[in-house]
């Protein structure tokens, strides 16, 4: 690992534990040494990009951001890339969600300005994603959303999770890819606006190969992001699919795995096998 000139991380369930929260003194020493030596710290994620940078605030500044699963890419402060639906087809996959079985289902639609959700969401849902979703707000038709819409966030019950995942493939082929993350959350994205598209962009920027890169991950929707980089990480935490797309494996997310695999590189000993 010698090389290494990147590291991308996933957030939940990968770089912070079950709580939510990261051990930052250590981190924050790790960090110091990454940026000493020209390697850049990437966070890759699902969720919003002003959720994302509230866990750095001393470095968000000069960080990139890999968010909304690859459709919205910042690099310290600057928009790289920002992906869009086109608005007839938002309409149409809101169409599919209305008529397909899948009880207990919410959704979100993720945008370049902010989050949005219909009014008749039910609040208990609509608290827990603010949680993810530091930008969100309330419309009563599609046609109020004036934004550049980039992703679907969904959450329904597991057992219903193929189900859906199979809808969207069988009418919306070519137009948006289901990825799940785990706890019955499904992301509807663009296709081929995945985490590695947006970290292959940042690697051209920056002259950096999939071999002098470390990631991360511990979701299905890190599956191409572990098979891109040359040292792709699942966590121990991970299920079975996630290990099988990674070339090695890390401690669990509640054992400070990611710090861990980050300090044998620091140290300049080999990977975890």
């Amino acid at each position: 690992m010698a090389d290494i000139k990147l590291i991308a991380v996933d957030m939940d369930g990968t770089f912070l534990d079950d709580r939510k929260n990261y051990n930052r003194a250590r981190f924050a020493e790790q960090y110091a040494e990454l940026k000493a030596r020209g390697i850049r710290f990437v966070v890759a994620s699902g969720n919003q990009y002003y959720q994302l940078r509230t866990f750095f605030p001393d470095i968000a500044h000069e960080l990139a951001f890999v968010a909304e699963n690859g459709a919205y890419i910042v690099e310290a402060g600057e928009d790289r890339f920002v992906g869009e639906f086109p608005a007839g087809d938002v309409a149409k996959i809101i169409d599919t969600l209305a008529r397909g079985n899948y009880p207990a289902l919410n959704y979100v639609l993720c945008g370049y300005h902010s989050a949005w959700y219909f009014s008749s969401a039910p609040a208990a849902y609509i608290e827990k994603m603010r949680r993810y979703c530091y930008r969100l707000q309330p419309v009563e038709r599609l046609d109020e959303i004036h934004d550049r819409l980039f992703k679907f966030a969904l959450n329904l019950s597991d057992e219903y999770v193929p189900v859906l995942m199979a809808d969207i493939e069988r009418h919306h082929a070519g137009v948006a890819t289901a990825v799940t993350s785990g706890h019955g959350s499904v992301d509807l994205i663009i296709p081929g606006l995945h985490k590695a598209h947006g970290l292959a962009l940042l690697q051209q920027r920056w002259g950096i190969t999939h071999q002098q890169m470390l990631a991360f991950g511990d979701g299905g929707n890190d599956l191409e992001m572990l098979s891109q980089a040359g040292f792709g990480y699942a966590m121990a935490n991970a299920p079975e699919r996630v290990k099988a797309a990674a070339k090695y494996r890390a401690p669990s997310n509640n054992q400070e795995g990611v710090l861990d695999v980050i300090q044998l590189l620091l140290d300049g000993r080999p990977p975890f096998d």
